[in-house]
């Protein structure tokens, strides 16, 4: 048990060193842990990787799983047992987009309208910002008064750096909110004491207007509107590539998610294609 304290510890200083994100951070050493609980007193070898991932298998998606199982190889490849990592799972491209978990944007105005009603100024302008510019939460620490003033900002996260274009609109909100709140420089968003927003909270309060807003839940936390952004975006201008850049993806192929068609799309074109049912 000590052994693999120790194995833990130096497995995070190891992340910290490769400059993973704290997120991520948590979320291997989690996975790792979960993984030590099924091996219990065993000693970790293929055959045991293999039914630990059937037992993923059986309890998690596809995705879910492989991302469960990239934390352990990590961490098999930290303590060099890199021999004993197992082949992901195989995806099928998703096709079509889950209507039931995608915001549409009269939603998203229903979500803006009751974040007003009910007060919470500072939810409303989050909301705003977020799918204004397609940032993830984790990057509203970049929205700062100086970056407001240029109109755009300086975001680095995952050892990327990308610049965020700040619509006029926004520039003009923000500008708004942060003279409301006398808020001079640094970071726009932030807690009374001045650290960064906690995203289960963020996360909370707008699930708390769903009723108000006439939205389910299930279709309200804030990568969705990371995801409206992108459906947005790729309407007007319909370049993957860039807009891969934009939301500061490593792989197109995760882009191509966001923009997936809905299942109510596709059978409005086949439905006008109209072939052979005249004949």
């Amino acid at each position: 048990m000590e052994d693999r304290v120790r194995e833990l510890e130096g497995f995070r200083r190891f992340l910290v060193e490769n400059e993973k994100s704290a997120a991520t951070i948590q979320k291997y050493l989690f996975e790792v842990g979960e993984f030590y609980d099924f091996l219990g007193e065993r000693e970790a070898d293929k055959l045991l990787l293999v039914q630990y991932r059937e037992r993923l298998q059986k309890c998690y998606r596809p995705q879910t799983v492989n991302g469960k199982l990239s934390a352990v190889h990590a961490y098999l490849g930290y303590v060099g047992r890199r021999e004993l990592r197992v082949k992901y799972l195989k995806v099928q491209r998703r096709a079509y987009v889950e209507e039931r978990r995608e915001l549409t944007q009269g939603e998203y105005r229903r979500l803006l309208e009751a974040a007003k009603r009910r007060g919470r100024e500072q939810l409303y302008y989050i909301m705003v910002t977020l799918c204004s510019t397609g940032i993830r939460i984790s990057e509203l620490e970049y929205i700062t008064v100086e970056a407001v003033n240029r109109g755009r900002a300086e975001v680095c996260m995952k050892g990327k750096n990308r610049i965020v274009i700040l619509p006029r609109s926004l520039v003009i909100k923000l500008k708004d909110f942060a003279r409301k709140r006398a808020i001079k420089k640094g970071s726009i968003f932030c807690s009374r004491n001045g650290r960064p927003l906690d995203r289960s909270n963020i996360c909370h309060e707008m699930k708390k207007n769903c009723g108000e807003a006439g939205v389910e839940e299930s279709k309200v936390f804030p990568h969705n509107l990371r995801h409206l952004f992108a459906r947005c975006f790729y309407a007007v201008e319909r370049d993957l590539s860039h807009l891969a850049d934009i939301l500061g993806h490593s792989s197109i192929e995760t882009t191509r998610i966001y923009v997936a068609a809905s299942i109510r799309d596709h059978e409005y074109v086949i439905n006008r294609m109209n072939i052979g049912i005249n004949e």
